[in-house]
């Protein structure tokens, strides 16, 4: 392994330098715990800027994605329709409630859930379908909630890779019913650990609030529209600190800047991985024309697993920090336990064993962009 000052870790978290002047201010007011001033700006700006109907911060994307399961009423023996190739909080948001995640095959294209075959997978028992946005590049939506509509089943967003992602112009989590974004350090925009809850129907909103405030009606108390502050459902403590609150701040109001040095990248991965691409050798990602996407990473897929873990290998011992990606959720102990396949899942199996991922955060130069394109193309052409 290289030294210290030569190795490019997978992600380093990126600061603006005004986080902890809002840190200072959030400080300074007294007002410590949740929604408070920069809670409410941060509600704000996702609602303005998504066009979301209400949007509710949370400790982190995992308690987004639980609040959108008590929201959905999700009971016992419901089923769930989403990806095995997804992270673990997504399968566990509803399987804490009881109900049984039904894994579905990813297109091989963008890694998103495969719309084809959901059809097949809804049953008398199915509840909802949850559309996870892989590398911010945004699921077909269109046709997801086409079926979802004629088989009246709610769409739960997992978008917590797709903050500043667009589908047909639209925000991610914005479409469905209720979805789920992540500001943890590894995102495009953090506060290291963090997530909002998006609502885009009107009825839930204030629902969400209740659960949102430990399952008090603390929010219509202090509008005066109750007279008494008590417990009236299920809920839990899903508020993040002013602290939090202030840090993220920062961040979305530099968020267009953020997504373009990001871009900028993964646009020079792209360029610099087209010839190897061409010759097969590695497949790039594919982004649909009425995607726009978030850079949030740069991956590539080899021609199978042992030239995978082998690139794995020659990079790490370069000083480059790749890894590999989810476990397919199937294929777990959990999942075995707690969900079930619907199918073969057979691209889910081959993808999960051919990606890579490679190094991308803010504060990268030229020089460690082109010695990451370089390594790849140096263990590639040597067969490893």
């Amino acid at each position: 392994m290289k030294s210290d000052n030569h190795f490019i870790p997978f992600n380093r978290p990126f600061t603006l330098g005004t986080e902890f002047a809002h840190i200072q201010d959030a400080i300074s007011s007294g007002r410590l715990s949740g929604d408070g001033v920069f809670t409410r700006r941060c509600h704000n700006w996702i609602e303005q800027h998504t066009g979301c109907g209400k949007a509710l911060l949370t400790q982190s994307c995992t308690a987004a994605l639980e609040m959108a399961a008590m929201l959905a009423s999700t009971q016992p023996g419901d089923e769930i329709v989403m990806p095995s190739f997804t992270f673990v909080s997504t399968a566990n948001a509803f399987a804490l409630r009881g109900a049984v995640p039904v894994f579905v095959d990813v297109r091989p294209d963008t890694l998103n859930l495969d719309e084809s075959q959901l059809e097949a997978a809804i049953t008398s028992r199915t509840k909802a379908i949850v559309a996870v946005h892989y590398a911010g590049v945004a699921c077909e939506m269109d046709y997801i909630m086409e079926v979802a509509d004629r088989h009246q089943l709610l769409v739960i967003e997992d978008a917590a890779q797709g903050v500043m992602s667009t589908y047909k112009g639209r925000s991610l989590g914005a479409i469905g019913q209720l979805a789920a974004i992540s500001f943890h350090e590894t995102k495009n925009v953090t506060c290291g650990e963090g997530g909002a809850l998006m609502v885009n129907e009107q009825l839930w909103e204030g629902r969400a609030q209740v659960i949102w405030e430990k399952g008090t009606n603390r929010a219509q108390y202090f509008r005066g529209e109750v007279e008494k502050y008590t417990w009236v459902d299920l809920g839990s403590s899903y508020l993040p600190s002013e602290i939090s609150a202030a840090f993220l701040w920062a961040q979305l109001q530099n968020a267009e800047s953020i997504t373009e040095r990001r871009m900028k990248i993964w646009n020079q991965y792209h360029a610099g991985f087209a010839e190897l691409d061409h010759e097969d050798r590695v497949r790039r990602p594919v982004i649909p024309a009425e995607c726009t996407h978030n850079a949030h990473m740069y991956y590539l897929l080899l021609p199978d697993i042992e030239r995978r873990d082998a690139l794995l290998r020659h990079l790490n011992a370069s000083g480059v920090n790749a890894i590999f990606h989810y476990v397919p959720l199937h294929s777990s102990p959990a999942g075995k336990r707690f969900g079930r396949p619907h199918g073969d899942l057979r691209i889910t199996l081959e993808i999960s064993g051919r990606l890579l991922r490679l190094p991308l955060w803010i504060g990268m130069d030229e020089a460690q962009v082109q010695r990451v394109i370089a390594a790849v193309h140096e263990g590639v052409r040597s067969g490893m």
